[in-house]
């Protein structure tokens, strides 16, 4: 990956050379890429290093894991030599651990996932660099390294608790997603039913204490009501990690127009994701109509699965899946552009936590692609800057201003070992 600085000079001889020549569209990527490499806002390379590997990594090889279909797995979406062809110069490593473990677990396997993303960035210091501020990432792309960032994907991840949130940040943690896929006894899920109408009270405490020490609030997963309580109690920009437009695709994971209408106001980012059911809403009906026909299958054969199974291929043979593609992206871009701004969009493709991307972009490689059709549809080189990498780096350097500005201010405190009221 070039640097920054090379490309700003070979950039400006070649506009002094040819002032007037008229870029393609791939150019017109290309050039963007190069200026602002893809700031991905969500990659779960982590949890596949604990279910392929128990964490045992002294002998994995992430310079290339093309060959690693095993068993139930298949290869990972991700490696160095891929992650360089993408032009990602920088990357939210996901520190999920799953939303079923009870809180002590969710707590203690959240740390060892920091454990083992912390050794596989240091296993390679010629291509990772770890990061704990914007400077940071901007110093590692500088030196043609991806920068590297940790993200929690689940406020389960700190057990209720604000303390073992400072500690998290203390570790290198730089965004808490508020929920995974399970409502908590603070905040309401997108995917699992509410009991607090958004967030409660110790539920809005953690954004502010969030805000005060300058970690940055991640919006993918929660109710759309948690959304909005999130941006009253915000001071600080949030950013949606891997998150699509629901105008575009319904599923409730997206982010809704009234929350992308406030967008503007708060300055945070929509990272959009790459998963296929987010983004094409006949794969995601698709979807659901073969769930409902397995079940009423199921509720008709009861106790003769090989009956189920036969007329469920045959039900697949005559409903064939749609398949998504980078146009799919591209619309749900055009969707925020058009409601919030493109001051408010990055890129979150969510690799190696999905079982692949849209035809075209099956891995981290297709970010290219992707830009090279958003420049097809007229969508400037300092249009592709923003989304690739400027957003996300202003918003993160607001949240770090912000911070810095409650440096006097004291934490948010709770009794040690009390239940959190309501």
């Amino acid at each position: 990956m070039k640097t920054i600085g090379r490309y700003m000079g070979v950039a400006a001889l070649a506009l002094a050379a040819c002032p007037l020549a008229a870029q393609t569209p791939r150019e017109t990527a290309e050039a963007a890429l190069e200026a602002a490499p893809v700031w991905d806002g969500h990659n779960d390379v982590p949890i596949q290093l604990r279910a392929r590997f128990d964490n045992m990594i002294n002998s994995f090889d992430f310079r290339d894991t093309l060959d690693m279909a095993e068993g139930d797995h298949d290869a990972m979406h991700s490696d160095l030599a891929r992650l360089d062809r993408g032009e990602v110069g920088a990357q939210w490593w996901s520190v999920y651990v799953s939303a079923d473990l009870d809180e002590p677990m969710a707590v203690q396997q959240t740390i060892e996932q920091i454990d083992v993303t912390k050794r596989l960035i240091a296993r390679y210091p010629d291509s990772l660099k770890m990061a704990l501020t914007a400077a940071d990432v901007e110093a590692a792309i500088a030196d043609g390294k991806i920068a590297s960032l940790l993200g929690m994907e689940g406020g389960h991840s700190i057990g209720s608790s604000l303390a073992v949130l400072r500690q998290m940040y203390d570790l290198g943690a730089r965004y808490m997603t508020i929920t995974h896929g399970k409502t908590l006894d603070w905040a309401d899920s997108a995917t699992d039913a509410p009991r607090h109408g958004g967030l409660n009270a110790f539920g809005m405490d953690v954004i502010r204490e969030m805000n005060r020490i300058g970690m940055m609030v991640d919006l993918s997963h929660v109710s759309e009501e948690a959304m909005h309580d999130a941006l009253d109690a915000a001071r600080a920009p949030v950013i949606f990690s891997h998150s699509g437009a629901r105008g575009v695709t319904g599923h409730l994971r997206n982010v809704p127009d009234s929350v992308l209408q406030r967008l503007p106001l708060n300055g945070g980012v929509v990272m959009v994701v790459a998963l296929p059911w987010f983004i094409n809403e006949d794969l995601r009906n698709h979807s659901a109509n073969r769930a409902a026909e397995e079940a009423r299958l199921k509720a008709l054969y009861s106790g003769l699965p090989d009956q189920v199974e036969a007329l469920m291929a045959k039900w697949d043979a005559e409903n064939r899946e749609p398949v998504s593609t980078i146009a799919d992206m591209a619309d749900h871009i055009d969707h925020i552009r058009n409601v919030a701004g493109i001051d408010f969009i990055g890129i979150g493709g969510d690799y190696d936590g999905m079982p692949h991307g849209p035809s075209g972009m099956e891995d981290v490689t297709g970010y290219p692609a992707l830009f090279e059709e958003l420049a097809r549809r007229g969508y400037s080189q300092e249009d592709l800057e923003k989304i690739s990498m400027r957003n996300m780096m202003r918003a993160m350097r607001e949240a770090e201003a912000y911070a810095a500005s409650q440096a006097g201010a004291a934490p948010i405190e709770y009794p040690a070992g009390k239940p959190r009221d309501d």
